[in-house]
């Protein structure tokens, strides 16, 4: 094949270019983020250094709860009958107004480690679950704070470890912050594998980010800091005003290198069920994604980099196919070298986080799909209603 015509041509030599830089920048991201999730070998302990059962520190589990009756009905005794030695599990009722206070009411008379916190009324006009999360960590008798919500359950319901596992990450005296995963119970359905490539793609993001020393969020499904942290740095006062970001913003801004550490046994996973419609989960997405204007400018630029490697490789390679001065073989080569380090690389993490195969089969297509779909997602107005 004749490569020189590419040279002189400057129209075709910008995009063959941009081909290549997308394709480099794309296979380090997979290696990076999908491989180094899926690698993961867990804390790096000092010698002689492990938390042995009667080492184990005491923890305070904290979630906030508004109208879910159901929810704690279905998943508060998977947390309360935990194997750990000491703990207690705090509940902050905010404003329900369904049956929360009558099952929290009756879960404590067999639970005395279970503590109700009542609260009323907003305060200040204040949205969100800052203020009742606040509140909680207040009322939490333990350093060692560890947060999740009443729609979650721990994936393991035989050894009952998860306290046990997300502890773990606290091997090192330096740790102040540790990132556990949240999965989603899979089902047999297109929609619910949207929602998996979707959960995934956004954990292997941040606990890429984190194994690799540059954390900048965490998921407050299933999520561990220590109570001094939080009270030094102010708690959530700074970002009071934005509803949404409890989990978000707060990591954001105090993680470091040297003290956030990342699980990722098996024990320590929680576990969500599927958003049931498609507005649900839009809403529960544009929640999650509200916070990133407020990142800093270096670390937005940092994550539009995959999306717009995506756009560029794609756009790039059909301009190139539809001009005809490029070889369509090594077209056709080139996107199929994409895709299969694209699917071996995410079916490392999937592996890893107990996804279900059909999840990185068909990752390329999702890839396109959230490339418009997050575009799209930009633009729509964000509900607040519960």
């Amino acid at each position: 094949m004749d490569f020189s015509h590419i040279l002189t041509d400057s129209y075709t030599l910008t995009l063959t270019c941009l081909l290549a830089a997308s394709l480099i920048v794309l296979s380090i991201y997979y290696g990076i983020f999908y491989v180094g999730v899926g690698r993961y070998k867990g804390v790096k302990k000092k010698k002689d250094e492990s938390l042995g059962k009667a080492k184990l520190p005491p923890v305070s589990v904290v979630m906030t709860a508004q109208n879910d009756a159901e929810k704690l009905r279905s998943n508060l005794l998977y947390i309360l009958e935990q194997d750990y030695p000491t703990f207690e599990v705090v509940v902050v009722d905010y404003r329900s107004a369904d049956d929360t206070k009558f099952v929290l009411q009756m879960l404590s008379q067999s639970y005395p480690h279970l503590k109700v916190v009542r609260l009323d009324a907003d305060a200040n006009g204040y949205q969100g679950k800052k203020y009742p999360f606040s509140i909680g960590i207040k009322s939490a008798q333990y350093d060692l704070l560890l947060l999740t919500d009443p729609e979650c359950m721990p994936k393991d319901i035989t050894d009952f470890c998860w306290i046990r596992e997300m502890v773990s990450g606290y091997a090192n005296d330096a740790t102040s912050i540790v990132l556990g995963y949240c999965g989603i119970q899979p089902k047999k359905s297109p929609f619910n594998w949207l929602q998996q490539y979707d959960n995934m793609e956004y954990s292997v993001e941040y606990l890429g980010a984190a194994i690799h020393g540059r954390p900048f969020t965490g998921n407050g499904r299933n999520l561990s800091y220590k109570r001094s942290l939080f009270m030094k740095q102010g708690g959530f006062i700074y970002h009071y005003h934005v509803p949404d970001g409890a989990d978000d913003m707060f990591v954001n801004q105090n993680a470091t290198r040297r003290n956030t550490a990342v699980v990722l046994s098996d024990g320590s996973f929680t576990m969500v069920e599927p958003q049931r419609t498609v507005s649900d989960w839009h809403n529960y997405r544009k929640h999650r994604r509200a916070t990133h204007r407020y990142y800093r400018l270096g670390l937005k630029i940092n994550r539009l980099m995959r999306p717009l490697s995506v756009l560029l490789f794609y756009l790039s390679a059909a301009l190139l196919l539809v001009g005809g001065h490029f070889p369509w073989q090594v077209l056709a080569g080139l996107v199929v070298l994409k895709l299969t380090w694209q699917i071996v690389a995410t079916a490392k993490a999937t592996d890893r986080l107990d996804i279900r195969p059909v999840v990185y089969w068909l990752s390329p297509l999702f890839e396109i799909y959230f490339l418009i779909a997050n575009t799209i997602l930009s633009f729509i107005p964000l509900s607040r209603e519960k």
